[in-house]
């Protein structure tokens, strides 16, 4: 599964998932002088983010996967920052992942 962010789209998305799912998150060339300089999971143990790279044109790429087999929610955000500007990157896109495991039998 692919999440593609560009410019002008919501700075907000949600995403259900079920345990195991890996979904390649790509954030597109930023329209203002900010770059792409991370991408962070709020609940690690629940997705992973991994693989972060940013690309010569700008195009960023991380790999989210959905760990273990419990549900539960996670806020993926995406920071940016102008390079010539001294202080800390701020979020500039949130993926709210729902991670919604399979039903037990009975």
């Amino acid at each position: 599964m692919e999440v593609s962010v560009a410019a002008g789209e919501p700075v907000r998305r949600q995403l259900c998932v079920r345990p195991g799912t890996v979904v390649s998150l790509v954030l597109r060339p930023r329209a203002d002088d900010r770059r792409w300089t991370g991408v962070r999971s709020s609940a690690p143990a629940l997705v992973v983010v991994s693989g972060w790279r940013v690309d010569a044109d700008g195009t960023a790429r991380a790999t989210l996967r959905s760990a273990g087999t419990r549900g539960g929610r996670a806020e993926v955000t995406a920071q940016a920052k102008a390079p010539d500007v001294a202080g800390a990157a701020r979020v500039a896109f949130t993926l709210d992942v729902a991670v919604v495991p399979y039903a037990r039998e009975g």
